[in-house]
């Protein structure tokens, strides 16, 4: 079907944009035998650490009154400070309500006690279906850290067993505080020592393959700092070029980094805590260059790194840019930052990733990330309409299942 109208190509757009099945390249959610560490209903949604943060900016409640109440007190107080006492206009707070609108709840009763009944009458397993049906996402990417140790255990004794749920090896206290770290490894049978000899870095190297097999991850992950830098002498610097290079080779899977967070600058406020910082891109180019061979997937923290980010895709073709990482998930930002990438990068990118914590929230992120999506989208191929090229309803729509998963999956499975 040819298309040579506005009208027309708005409507196809936004049914290829409403239909498609998402694959979520990055989440913190997990499949139901994850037990506890699976967050799910109004009172996870509401104590999400975002409106916490959120909270306290009218509370002149003490940080240490508020985390001793229970998480149902938490809520309460949440409910009524951000969405009766002030009107909900934030992103996080405008979350909340998508997710109940879209599960059909009536917002006119603001009755915080029957959207508790909606969710206590329904099952884990069969809100993962609903959420997942709603939110129209096919599979999701966990956040697996071997070193936490709640899930650990659960990968030694049952594992995932669910399909929609993908692995992704998350490494964070490997590279950032292997000081202490390496003392888990030595308690789970690995020779390894304080200093980095030849022996350490090939007993690090057996761990991250054990890891990559036992979850068959599809990536390695971290979040790091503003400050990070390769190549430095540091412990980080020489587990990511002697051990995280090397195996991520031999597997052929992506290294990701979300670069940019730097962590508790208000430690009272946990997780709710943390902040950004500007990152240097030189960190980014001198991997892709030196390890052409090797597939880096990378997102930054801070607007400022946004721009050369994308062009410093178009140099590496090694490097896929991926998501609106946290403090980006704004839809201002995230219109600007995908007109940025498209406009730079064509296609070739993944504009967005949910980075859900709680189950739910996969339904507000991608329903007002797709609008988003879906407006810069037209008015591309609106700039393709003036110049004659004549567009497709099914380009189109291989393009719009591209961005939204396809491309993740072709970078995963190509060879660089």
């Amino acid at each position: 079907m040819k298309i040579t109208d506005q009208t027309t190509l708005k409507l196809v757009i936004e049914e290829a944009v409403n239909n498609v099945e998402i694959t979520d390249v990055h989440t913190h959610i997990y499949s139901t035998g994850f037990k506890n560490l699976l967050l799910w209903g109004i009172d996870e949604l509401l104590t999400y650490h975002y409106l916490i943060a959120e909270f306290f900016r009218y509370s002149t409640m003490s940080y240490n009154e508020f985390f001793k109440l229970s998480k149902k007190e938490q809520a309460n107080l949440i409910w009524e400070t951000l969405f009766i006492q002030n009107s909900p206009v934030s992103e996080a707070q405008r979350g909340v309500l998508t997710v109940l609108a879209k599960l059909g709840l009536d917002l006119s009763t603001r009755d915080l006690e029957s959207y508790r009944k909606y969710f206590n009458d329904m099952t884990v397993d069969e809100y993962i279906s609903k959420v997942f049906e709603v939110a129209g996402v096919k599979e999701v990417v966990m956040t697996n850290d071997p070193f936490d140790s709640l899930e650990q255990p659960i990968w030694e004794l049952v594992g995932n067993k669910d399909s929609r749920f993908k692995a992704a090896l998350r490494i964070d206290p490997l590279l950032n505080q292997y000081e202490t770290t390496y003392i888990k490894l030595q308690e789970w049978g690995y020779n390894v020592s304080r200093n980095l000899d030849e022996e350490t870095i090939g007993e690090i190297k057996r761990f991250l393959k054990d890891w990559i097999k036992k979850t068959s991850s599809l990536y390695m992950a971290v979040s790091l700092p503003p400050t990070f830098m390769l190549p430095e002498a540091s412990d980080r610097s020489r587990i990511i070029e002697q051990c995280i290079v090397p195996v991520c080779s031999e597997f052929n899977i992506p290294f990701a980094m979300m670069i940019g967070v730097n962590k508790l600058v208000n430690y009272d406020l946990g997780l709710a805590g943390d902040s950004l910082g500007k990152s240097n891109i030189e960190v980014v180019e001198y991997l892709c260059k030196t390890y052409s061979k090797n597939k880096f997937m990378v997102t930054m923290l801070s607007r400022e790194n946004q721009h050369e980010l994308a062009i410093t895709a178009r140099k590496f073709r090694n490097l896929m840019v991926f998501g609106c990482w946290w403090f980006l998930n704004n839809p201002s930002i995230i219109e600007e930052m995908t007109r940025i990438r498209m406009e730079t990068l064509g296609l070739s990118f993944i504009p967005q990733h949910s980075d859900a914590r709680v189950l739910d929230q996969l339904i507000y992120k991608w329903t007002h990330s797709r609008k988003i999506i879906e407006k810069v989208l037209i008015d591309k191929y609106n700039d393709l309409l003036v110049n004659n090229w004549i567009i497709t309803k099914e380009e189109i729509n291989r393009d719009v299942e591209n961005i939204f998963g396809g491309t993740f999956w072709t970078f995963i499975n190509k060879e660089i």
